[in-house]
C-alpha cells in the first residue's frame, strides 16, 4: 500500500479538526454543448480509470497514527457513485450555477470511498453543460489537479506512479542546512514573523459548513499587459486587485483598512514531477488594503513579495516539509490536530494562483470554453481565492462563509472594477510614455 505523504496527511488532519470544513479542491468545465448522455460519460470515465491512480482506492489509517494513512484498493469501489448528473435551474447563468458549485462543495466527502466526485451539471445558458471536478486536497494540489484536465481530455500522458517519485533524503536536507544555514534561518525568522497576529477585523473568525461562491472573469492578455507596463509579474496584479477587493468590503462594511489587516497566504509549487499529490510550499504577506488606488497596491505587492521570495520563505517551507517525512507521524498528527483547533489569528485568506492548460480542450468532442477553480477554506478563514487561466482567460473563483459573508457580491464586483483599473491605468502610463 502506497502512504499519503505528511503534507497530504495534514490536510486530513485539518479536515478532522475543524467540523465546519471541507478540504476538497475543484474546478467547472463550461462546455459546449449537447451535453453527453450519461452513459457515454461513465464509458469516458471507466476508459480513464487505468491512468487515474487513485480512483479505485480509499484511505486506511493506522491505529494511534503510528504511519500515514495509506491508499488501498475499494473492492466494492462503484464508479456510479462517484460519477453523478444534475441539471441547474432557469435560467443556467452564473447564480445558478455557482449556487449548486457551493452547495455540493459544502458537503465532505465519504472516507469509507475513493475521495472524489465527478458531477455532469445540465441546464447551463446558451445550450451549455459543465463537468464539476471534486477531489480532496489530500490527493492533489491546484497544480496536479490542472495536470489532470490535459490526461483526461487531452493527449497528456499518465502521471507517474504514485510513490515513484524523486523524495529528498535525510543526508541531502543535512547537507543543505550545513551549505544554507543563512538562508533557512532567514526563512524560518520571515515564516514565524510571518504567523503574528493580524488586526482584528471582520475578515475572519468562527465560520459554518454551508459555503457561497461567485466568478469574476478577466483575460489573460490584458493582465500580462498590466503585468509588461508596470514592470511586475501576473502574480503581482492578480493579488493587487484581490487587495483592492478587501478594501472595498472592508469599507463596506464600516470598518478601517489597515496595513496589518489582511494576511495572505500564497501557495507555491515546488513540483518536480508528474505525481499526482501536493507538492507546494507558501508566502505570507500582508495585503496592502490601506492603499487608495490599484495603481499604489500593485506597487506595495510587488515590493511586499518580492521580499517574501528573497525570505526564502517557500525553500524554508518546503525543507520542514521534506523533513517531516523523516519524523515519527502520530506527534506531527497530533500537533496539526491541536493547531487546527486553536484559534488562529494569524492567516485572513488564501489565494491561489494556477496555470491551466494553454491549448484548447474537448470534452467528447465539445469544446471546453472556460474552467472556473475552486478553493476550499477552514480554521477561521471566511474567505478565499482561487485563480486559473485557461487559454486566453482568466477565472478567479470566490469562495465564502455562507453565515459571516453574505455580502461577498461587494468581494467580486470590486474585483471586477480593480482589473479594469489597473488596465486603464497602464494604458494610460504607455500612452504617456510613447508620446514623451
Amino acid at each position: 500500500m502506497d502512504q499519503l505523504s505528511p503534507l497530504d496527511a495534514a490536510f486530513l488532519e485539518v479536515e478532522d479538526a475543524d467540523p465546519h470544513a471541507s478540504l476538497a479542491i475543484a474546478s467547472v468545465a463550461v462546455v459546449e454543448g449537447p451535453v453527453p448522455s450519461h452513459a457515454e460519460f461513465l464509458a469516458l470515465m471507466r476508459a480513464k480509470l487505468p491512468v487515474l491512480p487513485r480512483a479505485r482506492q480509499k484511505l486506511v489509517r493506522t491505529p494511534l497514527d503510528l504511519s500515514t494513512p495509506a491508499w488501498q484498493d475499494d473492492p466494492s469501489f462503484d464508479l456510479t457513485y462517484h460519477v453523478r448528473r444534475t441539471a441547474l435551474p432557469a435560467p443556467g447563468g452564473d447564480a445558478e450555477l455557482c449556487a449548486l458549485v457551493a452547495r455540493i462543495m459544502g458537503q465532505r466527502l465519504d472516507r469509507d470511498r475513493p475521495l472524489w466526485e465527478y458531477w455532469v451539471v445540465e441546464g447551463l445558458a446558451e445550450g451549455r453543460w459543465a463537468v464539476l471536478a471534486k477531489v480532496h486536497h489530500c490527493m492533489a494540489d491546484g497544480v496536479s489537479g490542472t495536470m489532470m484536465y490535459d490526461v483526461m481530455y487531452g493527449d497528456a500522458p499518465a502521471p507517474e506512479p504514485p510513490g515513484e517519485g524523486p523524495s529528498t533524503s535525510l543526508f541531502s536536507l543535512l547537507s543543505t542546512v550545513v551549505r544554507a544555514p543563512l538562508a533557512l534561518a532567514g526563512g524560518v525568522l520571515s515564516l514565524a514573523l510571518s504567523l503574528l497576529p493580524v488586526r482584528p477585523s471582520s475578515l475572519f473568525g468562527q465560520i459554518g459548513s454551508p459555503r457561497l461562491y461567485r466568478v469574476v472573469r478577466a483575460s489573460l492578455p490584458e493582465v500580462k499587459e498590466i503585468a509588461r507596463t508596470f514592470g511586475v509579474t501576473v502574480n503581482d496584479v492578480v493579488l493587487a486587485a484581490v487587495t483592492q477587493a478587501y478594501r472595498a468590503l472592508l469599507l463596506e462594511r464600516g470598518e478601517r483598512p489597515s496595513p496589518h489587516s489582511i494576511r495572505t497566504m500564497v501557495p507555491v509549487s515546488v513540483r518536480g514531477d508528474r505525481r499526482l499529490d501536493n507538492q507546494i510550499s507558501l508566502r505570507l504577506a500582508f495585503l496592502p488594503v490601506d492603499a487608495g488606488t490599484a495603481v499604489e497596491a500593485l506597487s506595495l505587492v510587488h515590493e511586499r513579495f518580492a521580499d517574501a521570495k528573497r525570505g526564502h520563505q517557500a525553500e524554508t517551507g518546503n525543507a520542514l516539509v521534506q523533513l517531516a517525512r523523516h519524523e515519527p507521524f502520530a506527534p506531527l498528527a497530533w500537533s496539526v490536530r491541536l493547531g487546527a483547533m486553536m484559534p488562529q489569528r494569524s492567516i485572513v485568506t488564501v489565494t491561489t494562483n494556477v496555470p491551466g492548460p494553454r491549448k484548447p480542450l474537448r470534452v467528447l468532442g465539445r469544446r471546453i470554453v472556460e474552467i472556473l477553480p475552486y478553493v476550499p477554506i477552514a480554521i477561521r478563514i471566511r474567505t478565499g481565492i482561487a485563480v486559473l487561466s485557461y487559454t486566453d482567460r482568466v477565472a478567479i473563483g470566490i469562495t465564502a462563509d455562507r453565515a459571516s459573508t453574505s455580502d461577498v457580491d461587494v468581494l467580486a464586483d470590486a474585483l471586477h472594477k480593480a482589473f479594469a483599473e489597473l488596465l486603464t491605468a497602464s494604458r494610460h502610463d504607455a500612452a504617456s510614455t510613447h508620446q514623451g
